[in-house]
């Protein structure tokens, strides 16, 4: 989103020419007159100033190398200044200070910082965003600890860092804890930090709370205007950003590049067609439609809801000198039907030398595939090749839909085959594809596989629509079809449903016996998983790798040690199977979880291949729920060794790290994050309600129900409290106080969807909640108390497994 700034802390440090001694600017100019290009300072000059050299001439030359990017000169003032034996006065040294962390000179900054004679609070704000700049943010932390402890004065330019702060380290929780502060301190009128909560409140989608931030400040300007129109526009209340933009202009204020593009983007979302032209006027009279940022929103103004002539105009008239615009116009006319265009398009930009993306190449494929167009499609197809662009999903799904409507089915499938990236819109293309070229038999085994596909997606509802399909074609007998089935679902949280499709299965073989032997493990029913393996025995179907996964997977699941440990080794001893990585996996899991890391650990040194990715991050799960540190880091390190990108350890050694207080390591497993690219997958759960699925994330109020959502959870945290439940801080991994962590407890996003489903799933169903992670210890007992308070059985699946919810306890017997 747009994060618009006002002010610098170099502010602060401004002097009139009164505090001067008489003829210091004269003597300034005089040196200043003979200074290179780059600002630097040579000794004859330093040398004449050798009794005249006063602290604040100092601070002025030290400005000078901050401004013009000097550091050799600043440096050579700094020896001058210490041969004459530190006379700096605070402000200059807080100058020189801000010198060291602008030329990126960390180590001699802090080293500065600590042997400063007096510190004040500049001096603590100029390290802290030395700090935030080379993202040491547990350092930066630590010295705002250091900062209150000292009781220095927590001004706004204090404040302005550590909501910064937050919003890097995405602590959005505390942000209204940072404003309660403010509020009391009286610095919510300030227009930097008032600036400043806005965007805080922005980010974590409060809008309600940053226009009440925004009314209380005083001397509101444009840039304090453009921001609150863009935290608006960027949370899709369109309306209310128009509203906001038509008061800044009668209240006398001229909008910028930025306050356009938000504009233009409310234009959009409301597909207000007029108003949206009536913009564009304006621009032009104020001479933005040559800035890069304004010309790609008109852009994507005309192609998303004007006329295709309209679009072409403006895209004639911006900038071109990115592949934005050329991608936008050749989709534009893809999906207008004007694929000639689209091709033409195509060919100029090539011409341009303009580089094209995964979206260009995608929007170029779905031309081709609309006027079959296969030998462009195939040299596209090249093309993505050799630029690493075949793996990407939009790509990958245009580019099997030329060959599909191009009657190369053959090309097609063995796409699909061999992509470990396929989505609902690769079946769809593989399923039309054989639809229209007659091929039912084809398609109809790929339905088989769309069951399973649907397990893995957890849709219930299409999965209970293919299996009436397969009802009313009279396939439910097949025994492919029924096995996908109980995989679906298993899956999907109806394991009493794959039981009855297993029980009425008239032939069994092994993938319906694993199938059922794979749901049970992953509900936690260990007993009934055991059970069910001794009648496969009995039946005479010989188990194999994948029935040995599924029955130590399901002892591990539920830390039967004894009987997994017997399961490990007769599966070599009486039927002759070797351990794969997955059953060493398995077993590696089940000891670490029952608190055996050494048997882990030695386990893993009798393995005879390379352990693989997956058993590190099982050991490395094992430590993170026992808080082994030294181990847990080990096994992070064999992982990313593996896979330098697995964001799942990094959030768990980051976990180990902060349960153990050692948030110094916590923020260096950040910045080697943020160096590596590699994103924190946030925490999402999701309810499905009459086909519209309702996603929540950790803190969300952007829901239309949001009120009744915050009520309910109000009356669940009264309710369970009253019940017994006593929240778990320990497991909020934030340095925060103790009330802080329980108010933050119940913002977690399942509790969010458990409020929702009680609220508007009818009474009496049962409530499904999926999870992307692994469910919250803490959200473990409250949803326990939950399900016996409101009398309703809550089925939440997380990354790892099923938990039943019913009555006041769980299904895994709070083994998990």
């Amino acid at each position: 989103m747009l994060v618009l700034r006002g002010g610098k802390l170099v502010q602060q440090w401004r002097f009139s020419a009164q505090q001067f001694p008489k003829g210091t600017f004269s003597l300034l100019r005089c040196c200043f007159s003979s200074i290179p290009s780059r600002g630097r300072l040579r000794k004859q000059q330093l040398s004449s100033l050798n009794y005249v050299l006063h602290s604040r001439v100092c601070g002025v030359m030290l400005q000078d190398c901050i401004k013009n990017d000097d550091s050799n000169g600043g440096k050579g003032i700094h020896c001058n200044i210490l041969k004459r034996g530190n006379f700096l006065d605070l402000f200059s040294w807080n100058i020189l200070l801000n010198f060291y962390m602008k030329a990126g000179r960390l180590l001699e900054g802090a080293r500065l910082f600590d042997e400063m004679p007096g510190r004040n609070v500049v001096s603590f704000v100029t390290m802290i965003q030395g700090y935030l700049g080379f993202e040491e943010y547990g350092k930066a932390v630590d010295l705002i600890r250091k900062l209150h402890r000292e009781g220095h004065e927590l001004n706004p330019f204090v404040f302005t860092t550590i909501l910064k702060l937050i919003i890097t380290l995405d602590w959005n929780g505390l942000v209204c804890s940072i404003h309660a502060c403010i509020h009391k301190l009286g610095h919510d009128s300030d227009s930097y930090v008032g600036t400043a909560l806005i965007d805080a409140y922005s980010v974590s989608g409060s809008l309600t709370s940053a226009t009440e931030v925004f009314k209380g400040i005083v001397g509101k300007d444009m840039v304090r205007w453009t921001g609150l129109v863009s935290s608006h526009a960027e949370n899709d209340f369109y309306e209310e950003a128009l509203e906001l933009f038509g008061q800044m202009r009668r209240e006398g204020h001229l909008p910028n590049n930025f306050t356009f593009a938000s504009v233009i983007k409310a234009c959009i979302g409301l597909e207000y067609d007029g108003f949206g032209k009536s913009i564009h006027c304006c621009i032009l009279k104020t001479c933005y439609e040559m800035d890069a940022y304004v010309g790609v929103s008109l852009l994507d103004l005309y192609t998303s809801i004007g006329t295709i002539e309209d679009a072409r105009r403006v895209f004639e008239e911006i900038p071109r000198d990115d592949v934005v615009p050329w991608s936008f116009m050749i989709a534009r006319y893809s999906q207008s039907i004007h694929c000639q265009e689209a091709l033409d398009v195509f060919q100029g930009m090539l011409r341009a030398l303009v580089r094209p993306n995964q979206f260009t190449l995608a929007s170029v494929l779905q031309a081709c595939a609309t006027i079959s167009n296969l030998e462009l499609g195939r040299q596209i197809h090249c093309h993505m090749v050799k630029s690493g662009l075949d793996s990407n999903m939009f790509a990958f799904n245009a580019l099997m839909d030329v060959y599909a409507k191009c009657g190369e089915m053959e090309a097609s499938s063995d796409l699909f085959l061999h992509s470990v990236n396929k989505n609902e819109v690769s079946w769809n293309t593989m399923l039309v594809g054989y639809v229209q070229l007659g091929d039912a038999e084809s398609a109809f085994r790929l339905n088989s596989s769309l069951l399973r596909a649907s397990a893995s997606l957890a849709a219930l509802e299409a999965g209970i629509q293919i299996h009436t399909m397969t009802i009313k074609e009279s396939y439910d007998g097949d025994g492919t079809v029924s096995n996908a089935l109980v995989d679906m679902y298993g899956k999907c949280g109806r394991i009493k449903d794959a039981r009855i499709v297993f029980n009425t299965m008239s032939k069994r073989d092994v993938v319906s016996w694993n199938s059922m032997l794979s749901a049970y493990s992953m509900h936690g029913l260990g007993a009934e998983a055991l059970e069910m393996f001794d009648k496969m025995r009995k039946s005479g179907i010989l188990p194999n790798q994948l029935t040995f996964v599924a029955v130590l997977s399901a002892c591990s699941n539920t830390g039967f040690l004894d009987q997994g440990q017997f399961y490990f080794t007769s599966m070599k001893e009486e039927y002759g199977i070797e351990p794969c990585m997955e059953h060493y996996t398995c077993m590696v899991s089940l000891f670490g979880r029952l608190g055996h890391l050494d048997k882990a650990v030695k386990l893993i040194e009798e393995i005879p291949e390379q352990p693989s990715l997956m058993l590190w991050r099982a050991l490395l799960g094992a430590c993170a729920a026992h808080n082994n540190v030294e181990l847990g880091t080990f096994a992070a390190d064999r992982v990313l060794l593996l896979d330098t990108q697995d964001e799942s350890t990094y959030v768990l050694l980051s976990n180990i790290y902060a349960t153990a207080k050692k948030f110094d390591k916590v923020a260096v497993v950040r910045k080697r994050m943020k160096k590596g690219r590699v994103k924190k997958e946030p925490g999402l759960s999701w309810v499905e309600n009459q086909g519209i699925v309702h996603y929540f994330a950790v803190g969300d109020d952007w829901h239309q129900d949001i009120k009744l959502i915050r009520g309910m959870l109000e009356w669940l945290n009264l309710k369970t409290r009253a019940a017994g439940y006593i929240p778990n801080n320990a497991t909020v991994l934030l340095d925060v106080e103790e009330d802080d962590k329980a108010s933050l407890l119940w913002q977690h996003s399942e509790r969010i969807a458990l409020a929702f489903s009680i609220v508007r799933l009818p009474r009496g169903n049962p409530i499904h909640i999926i999870k992307n992670l692994r469910i919250c210890a803490d959200c473990h007992v409250a949803i326990k108390f939950a399900s016996k308070i409101v009398d309703r059985e809550i089925i939440v699946r997380d990354i790892n497994r099923f938990h039943h919810f019913h009555d006041g306890a769980c299904s895994c017997n709070d083994y998990w």
